[in-house]
């Protein structure tokens, strides 16, 4: 469950990031791409603590 979380936020990073090379009409994220990526590295790191 955990890992599916983590796949999702790292998928909308990426769109978020690299979404408007892809197409020109892609909405900016802003300062959203960089919460999502703290999101899910904190996710990770607690996963593989254990903690979670």
């Amino acid at each position: 469950m955990l890992w599916t979380i983590v796949v999702i936020l790292l998928i909308l990073w990426l769109l978020g990031a690299f979404g408007g090379r892809l197409s020109p009409n892609f909405p900016k994220t802003g300062n959203w791409v960089h919460i999502l990526i703290v999101i899910v590295i904190i996710l990770v790191i607690l996963n593989l603590l254990g903690m979670i």
